[in-house]
């Protein structure tokens, strides 16, 4: 099974800062998204993926950069294996996802209660 290259915080702003990022998406599941954000990015839950990409047309050669709350996370890597199972050839898993970024002192954007759901 082909998996998505996982990149460290220095590689996605590396890719921010080069506009080099076409989606950059928060995968993680509903029961478990709490409404926070790495600006920038938008909320695709886990389940969501395939229909998200089927119904938008995203070509296969964007560079999509998923995550979800941090390394012991399994929904970025499964994002990562499901979008390149559907031939998407540009895919980054940021594994170390919320708990790196706010990690490293970086603010979230937080969604309304309403949007989280």
């Amino acid at each position: 099974m082909h998996t998505a290259p996982i990149i460290t915080l220095d590689q996605l702003d590396t890719l921010a800062a080069s506009r080099e990022i076409d989606h950059f998406w928060n995968v993680l599941t509903p029961e478990y998204f709490g409404g926070e954000l790495i600006p920038g990015s938008r909320w695709v839950a886990l389940d969501q993926v395939g229909r998200h990409v089927a119904t938008r047309e995203i070509r296969k050669s964007a560079r999509i950069v998923v995550y979800c709350s941090g390394p012991q996370c399994p929904n970025s890597k499964d994002a990562g294996r499901k979008l390149v199972a559907l031939g998407f050839t540009n895919v980054s898993v940021f594994e170390g996802g919320l708990e790196a970024w706010k990690a490293d002192g970086r603010g979230v954007e937080v969604l309304p209660k309403s949007a989280a759901a």
